[in-house]
């Protein structure tokens, strides 16, 4: 496939997933001021915290090196050994989850059942959760390699609307069944996801669709676990690339879910300010998540597929390190302008925010302050995760090993930093002691990024530098929407809140038409892609 082709897709992969994104938050969002009405914060806090750690931390550990491995390089290849590969996440994932299973039901504080009931039955619903999605893991792979946008988007948003149907209906109906509701509704949502892949597949192959396509897969038997005589049940090369992942993997998600692991294992928060923390982080994270992670996730098989992982920049084709460079600045100057757009607002209108939308629970105490950090820890994260999605696609094994031992002492640091963090500045400590770890997560990506195209021609770091004139624009609206904040919200009544609102709305349009004036090229890009 040619890279102008992969750019294509990949750039249509991204925006489909970001849609997804923007649905799953909305529904999120939805159901948490839903379930506010309804339930306690300590019953959400479990639940969003606590359980949803679990089945992440298991998810995460069972798959996201296979992922990262069998995504890497050309889409041909022996798909037999690496569908193999891949159905060992299975029996990976029971490993984990009976593991940390024990450890939620054993070790862990166990909430108050008479203000969280079914505590038990919540823990081994969310760990068996994360087994059955691993069940589609060879179907997600393969579907994400040859770039099936629409499957995505149908398998996820029929999965997102069955569980918020069912939510909604067992907390009207049944609100006593406690943790019984997001139980049912977590095991339909994979249920759901893991039949639309495998439908899809048993219609798929074997259709005049497939063979116009030249799909390496032929039928569902191939897509289960077989010998190949005399030949080897897996690609090695793939499996040690595996095993380095792993081993980063578990690093990663440490720093990714560092504050709720502080909060599940160190109890540095009650259950009902987790529910406040994790709603506020929601909130913080709408747009970031929704834009920039599938950025991440389409982009990384973008470079992996046009350049070849452990070359120089020399032993490349030229024209596709060209592609990729302008790809790469192109990206970092749209990520970063997010990103700058959200900090720069974010701190006026976060109280506003938080007061619309789940009243004084959420817009007295610490939530604005939560919310403004996060604004910051937005920018953070909008550059990290593109400057990662490249680094990680280029890196050989021995790199990848390496940067290891570098996430092994930044994982220590992080949770030193948020554990006195946290006891300093409460639940705000987590948001800065991330804006710290992603800090330093950059400047290893943008070292690495510059080390590569330094001897070519290509800077691709200079995407992280916008005009003077949109900085100017920027501080000009951040300095009038604070002094906006200070005369008009949030206790003055509706008019002034309006009053404020329109205030940030022409900051907010002379800033885009700044954006559109100075920054032509990305402009293009946006538009073209």
């Amino acid at each position: 496939m040619a890279a102008q082709d992969v750019l294509g897709q990949t750039a249509r992969l991204a925006s489909s997933s970001a849609l997804l994104q923007v649905l799953f938050r909305v529904v999120t969002f939805g159901l948490n001021a839903f379930t506010l009405r309804y339930l306690s914060r300590e019953l959400i806090g479990v639940v969003n915290v606590r359980l949803t750690l679990l089945y992440s931390t298991v998810g995460f550990l069972a798959r996201e090196a296979f992922r990262r491995a069998c995504l890497s390089g050309s889409a041909k290849r022996n798909w037999t050994k690496t569908i193999n590969l891949l159905w060992l996440t299975v029996p990976l994932g029971v490993f984990w989850s009976l593991i940390l299973g024990l450890v939620w039901l054993y070790l862990l504080e166990v909430p108050d059942p008479s203000v969280v009931p079914h505590y038990q039955a919540g823990v081994v619903a969310f760990g068996l959760s994360a087994i059955i999605e691993l069940l589609g893991e060879p179907f997600w792979v393969l579907a994400q390699a040859h770039l099936f946008v629409r499957l995505k988007v149908i398998a996820e948003s029929l999965s997102v609307v069955s569980k918020c149907i069912l939510t909604v209906t067992l907390v009207i109906l049944y609100p006593h069944w406690g943790l019984y509701i997001f139980s049912l509704a977590q095991l339909l949502y994979v249920s759901v996801l893991v039949a639309c892949y495998v439908i899809y597949f048993v219609m798929f192959l074997g259709s005049p669709e497939a063979t116009k396509k030249s799909f390496p897969v032929a039928r569902m038997k191939a897509l289960l676990p077989s010998f190949i005589e005399d030949e080897t049940f897996v690609n090695w090369k793939e499996a040690r690339l595996t095993w380095s992942f792993f081993k980063q993997s578990f690093l990663k998600q440490i720093l990714t879910e560092g504050e709720r692991y502080m909060m599940t294992f160190l109890n540095v928060l009650n259950f009902g300010d987790q529910g406040v923390y994790d709603i506020v982080n929601n909130l913080g994270s709408l747009v970031a998540r929704f834009i920039f992670l599938p950025i991440e996730e389409s982009f990384y098989v973008f470079f992996a597929k046009v350049l070849e992982r452990g070359k120089t920049v020399k032993d490349q084709k030229q024209d596709d390190v060209a592609m990729a460079a302008n790809v790469l600045e192109l990206l970092l100057k749209f990520v970063l302008l997010i990103g700058l757009t959200i900090t720069v607002f974010g701190y006026a209108y976060s109280q506003l925010a938080l007061d619309i939308y789940g009243g004084s629970m959420l817009s007295s105490g610490t939530g604005p302050d939560l919310l403004r950090c996060y604004s910051l820890y937005v920018l953070f994260l909008a550059v990290n995760g593109v400057t990662e999605c490249f680094t990680f696609a280029l890196m050989c094994k021995e790199e990848v090993d390496r940067y290891n031992f570098v996430m092994l002492a930044l994982s220590f640091i992080f949770l030193c930093i948020s554990y006195f963090l946290t006891h300093w500045y409460g639940s705000v400590g987590f948001i800065l002691a991330n804006c710290f770890n992603m800090g330093i997560r950059i400047a290893h990506s943008t070292h690495y990024i510059y080390h590569y195209f330094r001897e070519s021609t290509h800077r691709p770091l200079t995407g992280l530098l916008p005009s003077p004139a949109l900085l100017l624009v920027y501080f000009i609206s951040a300095v009038l929407t604070a002094f906006s904040e200070v005369l008009f919200c949030c206790d003055k009544g509706w008019m002034a809140r309006l009053i404020h609102i329109s205030i940030g709305a022409l900051c907010l349009a002379a800033s885009l038409v700044t954006m559109f004036c100075t920054e032509t090229k990305l402009i293009h890009f946006v538009r073209s892609q």
